[in-house]
């Protein structure tokens, strides 16, 4: 045991218990290293809440080729992730990879959708991207329960999509993380990071924790805690609402990237992306223009009434693909931000996890540096 006063210690000091920590975690304890969590309490802006829930392939990688081999990879590893969750929590996360569909409203939508993801296309060298358009009556086929709007002339489908349930996700990570000997702190807001012989000491609120790896996963804390180790990350926050209706019976069988129905047969609308600051309050006009939507695109949403609203900060770096950096100046310690927490959870927990332990870094990590933000040209 530690002497009275003396930092509790461990291997690796994991920053941060929203989706990207506890999943990294999880694959660091397979590796059979000591690990803990350090989290806050409730009352700060976690971007976890903003979580939809969709497992999302389409439209990722954008000026990024890496990102798209990135989300292709977690994708595929997402059942068999999902699989050992139930197996040993008995969390039902709710995973299902039925396809997903991005719906388009009018001639203007669809050439926009065309050309971005086009460049997409081309940018991987025209192979391996799988995504497809489908027009109005493929959809109606895919969606055989659905009334669609007079404005939807087809969609873009990738076989790739999946959702979640993104609180049980949450739940059974933080459930197997403890189950398998991990040591969770909340209300250990980490105040200072600092060198201690071979070691690094955290300082927080409830404690000081040592660990010669540490894992700043703490969405937007690593603004504050990053650059003082040598991780001067860009990262701002974007806000985001969502809506969810009163229970229904089935009618949508994949995931859309506007609404998914959860298992319990709840609708959750969305999702906005609102340059506000740090401001998380809820904005009437953005839940009327994203139900406005809902209504144009499935009129027969419109007789549902809504029984939960709420908006939270989603971190975005400016390129808006993910960083996974390892300090140059302080060894041991690594950033990760990303606004895609729930859909790269399967390749945080396989992969992510053995380059922090130790494995050399995947391929696609070289595209995901900071240095490409300072780097840059001006």
């Amino acid at each position: 045991m530690p002497a009275p006063g003396a930092p509790r210690t461990f291997d690796v000091a994991v920053i941060g218990g929203g989706m990207i920590g506890p999943a990294v975690s999880l694959g660091l304890l397979e590796r059979g290293l000591r690990v803990c969590i350090l989290d806050e309490g409730d009352d700060v802006l976690r971007v976890a809440r903003g979580n939809f829930g969709l497992v999302w392939f389409q439209g990722k990688g954008f000026g990024m080729p890496r990102y798209v081999e990135w989300t292709r990879r977690s994708a595929l590893l997402y059942a068999d992730f999902a699989a050992e969750l139930k197996d040993t929590t008995g969390i039902d996360i709710g995973h299902a990879r039925p396809g997903g569909l991005e719906l388009l409203l009018g001639e203007d939508e669809l050439a926009h959708r065309q050309h971005y993801l086009g460049q997409i296309y081309q940018q991987g060298g025209g192979v391996d991207y799988e995504v497809e358009f489908i027009d109005r009556k493929q959809v109606a086929d895919m969606l055989p329960k659905v009334t669609l709007g007079e404005d939807v002339i087809g969609a873009s489908y990738s076989p790739l999509d999946g959702h979640v349930n993104p609180l049980f996700l949450l739940r059974a990570m933080h459930t197997r993380f403890q189950q398998a000997g991990g040591t969770y702190l909340p209300h250990h807001r980490v105040s200072g990071v600092r060198k201690d012989g071979d070691a690094y000491t955290l300082d927080t609120e409830g404690g000081s924790v040592s660990a010669p790896k540490v894992v700043i996963a703490a969405g937007h804390g690593l603004k504050a805690l990053g650059p003082p180790l040598g991780l001067d990350i860009p990262i701002r926050p974007q806000r985001g609402h969502i809506m969810v209706t009163e229970r229904t019976q089935p009618m949508l069988p994949m995931p859309i990237s506007a609404f998914r129905q959860t298992m319990e047969g709840s609708i959750m609308l969305g999702v906005s992306a609102e340059e506000a600051g740090y401001d998380d309050n809820i904005d009437t006009s953005t839940l009327h223009t994203i139900a406005a939507r809902a209504k144009r695109t499935m009129p027969q949403l419109g007789n549902l009434n809504i029984v939960r609203t709420w908006a939270a900060l989603r971190v975005l770096t400016p390129d808006k693909c993910p960083v996974y950096a390892e300090s140059e100046s302080h060894p041991g310690i690594y950033g990760i931000a990303s606004h895609s927490g729930v859909t790269l959870a399967a390749a945080n927990a396989k992969v992510t996890a053995g380059w922090i332990a130790g494995d050399p870094p995947p391929p696609e990590f070289e595209a995901f540096t900071v240095e490409r933000f300072h780097d840059a040209p001006t």
